[in-house]
């Protein structure tokens, strides 16, 4: 559930910023899975990122109609797979990434903190270096410079040096950076399963809630197939 603290309103959201790189279903799985533990959202999908989602998926992500096209994405499996999930958007709300004075740029404006998935290296070296070209940038500075928890999902390979450095940079700023890289210890049967890892440990870092996957209990070959739940 949206458990309130000190200082949090009624809405209280977390920020899901969705930048250019590949890997746009954890993205979704992330998003899912937050709106499934009651949590409300407030997204922002970069203009890179929308090449990326209709590269990877064939959906066009259009701030006019933002909420079909985003209803057609979360129902997808990573698989491509349509109507695989159901999905309710009550608790989203769209800010379009160049809208610069959207409520995330202010430091006032009340969030649990940023998820940042995936998150490309132009995205982290832009976050690093404080240039808040767009919203998603502003966004994540903001939740910086205001104490708030900032996850970075990194998807690249093979890093480079300066990459590198810019992802120290962000852990010493008080980020997580979190790769995506999925594990095989849970009991993975589909690509979905190795997605929802990766949004599983994203959602481990921000302290919500969920059931995207089997956690290690200290018993080789211990545990049941994981569960899908959101």
């Amino acid at each position: 559930m949206n458990h309130l603290k000190p200082g949090e309103t009624t809405r209280t959201p977390w920020i899901l910023g969705v930048s250019g790189a590949s890997g746009t279903p954890y993205a979704a799985a992330v998003l899912r899975a937050l709106l499934q533990a009651g949590e409300s959202v407030d997204l922002v999908v970069s203009r890179a990122s929308r090449l990326t989602l209709l590269d990877e998926t064939g959906i066009s992500f259009r701030d006019a109609h933002w909420r079909d096209d985003l209803r057609e994405w979360l129902s997808r499996g990573a698989d491509g797979k349509p109507d695989t999930f159901t999905v309710d958007l009550d608790g989203v709300r769209h800010w379009a990434a160049g809208d610069l004075a959207a409520g995330p740029s202010s430091g006032s404006y009340p969030s649990k903190g940023m998820l940042i998935v995936p998150a490309s290296t132009a995205c982290v070296a832009g976050v690093a270096l404080g240039l808040s070209k767009d919203l998603l940038q502003r966004a994540a500075s903001v939740t910086l410079k205001e104490g708030r928890t900032l996850v970075v999902a990194v998807r690249e390979t093979p890093l480079n040096g300066q990459t590198l450095r810019h992802l120290v940079s962000l852990d010493d700023a008080g980020a997580t950076v979190v790769p995506a890289s999925p594990a095989f210890y849970a009991g993975a049967t589909h690509i979905q399963d190795l997605v929802d890892f990766v949004a599983g440990r994203v959602l481990d870092a921000a302290g919500v809630e969920h059931r995207l996957y089997r956690r290690w209990k200290g018993e080789l070959g211990g545990g049941s197939s994981p569960s899908r739940t959101a």
